[in-house]
Formats: C-alpha cells, structure tokens, sequence
C-alpha cells in the first residue's frame, strides 16, 4: 500500500549532526518497542546506515543495510522483478515499495526504510529532475508508505536532506 501524500516537515537541515540527532532518537525509540531496522538504499550509498551505525549501541537495532544502487543489485539483493523497475523506473514509488519489502523479507528486521533518486549533477530528465526521490518505510505486519520527495541543491545536499527524510519517517513508523 502507497500513500503518496508528501511528507510536510519544512526544511531539512543537511549536516552530519542533524543526522546524527535524529539517528540516536531513533535507536532509542526501536529499543523502547523492542525493535531492529534495516535500510535498502540505492542514491544514498548506504548514508542511512551510516548515520544509524555511527551511534553507539547501534548493534542493539540496526540490523542490516542494502546499498542496491545498480537496477541488477535491487533485483539479486532485494528480489525486484525486472519488470517492475522496466516499468515505472528505478526511481519510483512502486520501486521504492519493492525495496523496503524485499529488505524485510531478506532480514529479521522489524521495520525498513528504502530510498531511490536522482542525486544530480546528471541522470534527470524532465519527468524526473535531478532532486526527485522515491522513499518507503515499512513494518512487518504492518503498511507500507511512500512517498516522492523533490529536494533543491547540490548532489550533496539532495543526499543528506534524503538521509533526514528517512530517519523522520522511521521515527515516525517507529512511534505508531
């Protein structure tokens, strides 16, 4: 299940130590509920992981990450049919889905986010510019949610404020 409505927090700060704040509420929040996450993350390279494991402690609820950054890793790693990344493209909300469920079904975690984009400088196209990213967070049992965020600057800055987006929704996942 989708819910393609937009995320609405504002600005997201982009430094290293946003990320590292939001990253140690998460870990305590999934400790209170008993909780490990995995990350499936294809334009970030693995910076959601990053974040979570530089908090110490981390072990106790991070489980694993996939950085799926090639259509071929989202298909071995994460069980992506082929058809559905030809069909809708790697940066999509259906594909976006796809990664966080297949990230559950390959781990023993509780909860997933998955992140796919356009980092830039190149790779947009008018119905994807540089900016767009596709992320879905998902819970065993539960629903998943997804959403399409477009993220203004740099390379740098679309990844980060990406980074951001994803821990907020797994506080919010987390919270439910």
């Amino acid at each position: 299940m989708s819910d393609t409505k937009p995320i609405d927090r504002g600005v997201w700060p982009t430094d290293a130590a946003h990320a590292d704040t939001l990253a140690a509420e998460l870990g305590a929040r999934l400790l209170t509920r008993g909780w490990r996450a995995a990350t499936a993350e294809s334009c970030t390279g693995g910076m959601v992981a990053g974040a979570m494991t530089s908090i110490a402690g981390s072990s106790d609820w991070f489980e694993r990450g996939f950085v799926t950054y090639s259509n071929e890793a989202k298909h071995e790693m994460l069980g992506l049919p082929r058809a559905l990344i030809d069909g809708h493209g790697a940066v999509s909300e259906a594909v976006a889905v796809a990664m966080a469920e297949g990230a559950l079904a390959r781990s023993p975690a509780d909860c997933a986010v998955a992140i796919t984009g356009v980092a830039g400088p190149g790779g947009g196209s008018a119905a994807k510019p540089v900016g767009t990213v596709c992320l879905a967070w998902s819970r065993r049992g539960g629903p998943t949610r997804a959403t399409t965020v477009h993220l203004p600057g740099d390379r740098a800055a679309v990844r980060s404020g990406s980074v951001a987006i994803a821990l907020e929704g797994l506080l919010d996942l987390a919270a439910k």
